[in-house]
């Protein structure tokens, strides 16, 4: 008699299971890329093969339009040119980049390689599996290139832009899309901050911009430790980077920009900006404050103009002309490189104070909020702990006269507030 187990009394019964089991399989891969298909973040399957590094296609590439207008527009132009070219299963062409700063004479732009900014080697090191760059010279056959316009005015809606980028993916035939029309900044956004995020930390400056900013902090530095001369306590003086935007250009823009949207916490007075910076809590004195401001600040003749007066006592302020590194430093430079030395000094203060609808502000937050939450800081709804503090002047804080807390919401399924600026920031980054 056949034991129950035998060999001979399973063997129907394992013919049903295992169809059961591939009738199960079938299923779930169907899910798998219905779910694939109609997700914006993830209809891509990245796949590796002999021509990828790390799951990013070598052997197919994406080019852009040359990058311009300020420094940090241009880092989220390049980084939605990357996200653009990681969900077309590409790697992007190196693109060119905007040394000089023309809103409107676009033929005055000078370009400037990325690879005179960033570093290029690093770059790819830090972001591979996620993204990758390449270098014209890595194309093989320039004839297959397809042109990719991209669409524009109220009628090119977020959802037409996904459709053509799902569109574009199966366009193996051509070594090269070549997308065609405005700034990748102006593109629409189908990413969520934590993407952009993973491609900011990617960009590191190149060692002659670090070795610059490492001068700047240095004389900042210095200015705090001659502050603190013949003082009993011999401790480090901490220095507060202030992103003062009280230009006239940036007034009449900001003032536009309440009028549009109907808020008043868009412009600050140097009043208002001098009384939030020097309430802020646990302020030691004396303190050095670096303020980043205009170039055309910098040479106010009168006393009660100039951004260097007003301040309360305790706070030693310095711009880059009272510090002797205009002409040392920053003269030397491109607009673009200028910009990229000020964005370096104003991440490595102790505190930063910026504006909200800044995206110079606002991309320096974004990092400083990273860096704070690899050391395990949330938020910086208390005092103390977090090293990284950053404030926002243009907003009120919790009591009257000091500035609000500000971390980067690293939630947002966009990088819109950035972008464009938000009033709706808090000590919470997620």
């Amino acid at each position: 008699m056949n034991s129950p187990l035998s060999y001979k009394n399973l063997k129907p019964f394992s013919k049903s299971i295992a169809f059961k089991c591939l009738i199960l399989v079938g299923i779930a891969l169907f899910y798998r890329a219905l779910f694939l298909s109609s997700s914006p973040r993830n209809f891509l399957l990245i796949r590796a093969d002999s021509s990828s590094t790390g799951g990013v296609r070598t052997d197919k590439f994406l080019e852009v339009p040359q990058i311009v207008w300020g420094l940090n527009n241009q880092k989220i132009a390049f980084a939605r040119a990357c996200l653009t070219a990681r969900m077309m299963n590409r790697t992007l062409l190196m693109p060119s980049l905007s040394a000089s700063l023309f809103y409107k004479e676009v033929d005055k732009l000078l370009p400037i390689p990325f690879d005179k900014v960033f570093q290029f080697e690093r770059f790819n090191s830090l972001c591979s599996g996620f993204v990758r760059l390449a270098r014209f010279s890595d194309v093989r056959n320039r004839t297959q290139v397809f042109d990719l316009e991209k669409g524009s005015g109220r009628r090119w809606t977020v959802e037409r832009d996904l459709e053509q980028l799902k569109q574009s993916v199966s366009m193996d035939e051509f070594e090269v899309i070549r997308v065609k029309g405005k700034n990748p900044f102006l593109w629409h956004d189908h990413w969520p901050v934590k993407d952009y995020a993973k491609v900011f930390e990617c960009m590191v400056v190149v060692d002659e911009i670090s070795r610059e900013a490492d001068k700047v902090v240095m004389k900042i530095r210095e200015a705090g430790e001659n502050a603190a001369r013949g003082r009993l306590e011999q401790v480090p003086i901490p220095f507060v980077a202030v992103h003062m935007r009280i230009e006239i250009d940036w007034m009449i823009h900001c003032k536009k920009l309440e009028q549009r949207q109907k808020v008043s916490e868009i412009c600050s007075s140097k009043r208002e900006i001098m009384e939030r910076v020097g309430n802020i809590s646990g302020l030691k004195n004396p303190t050095v404050l670096y303020l980043a401001v205009a170039d055309s600040l910098l040479d106010e003749k009168e006393e009660e103009s100039s951004v260097l007066s007003g301040w309360r006592e305790g706070l030693i302020p310095f711009e880059k002309k009272k510090l002797g590194v205009k002409e040392e430093v920053y003269s030397k430079y491109s607009y673009l490189i200028q910009s990229a030395i000020d964005y370096e000094v104003c991440l490595r203060a102790d505190v930063f104070v910026g504006n909200s609808f800044s995206t110079f502000s606002s991309l320096i937050v974004l990092e400083r909020t990273q860096k704070a939450r690899r050391l395990g800081f949330m938020s910086s709804c208390e005092d103390g702990g977090n090293v990284w503090s950053s404030y926002a002047y243009n907003l009120a804080g919790e009591s009257k006269g000091v500035p609000r807390r500000w971390m980067t919401n690293m939630t947002h399924s966009s990088l819109e507030a950035i972008s464009y600026g938000s009033n709706s920031v808090s000590c919470l980054s997620e």
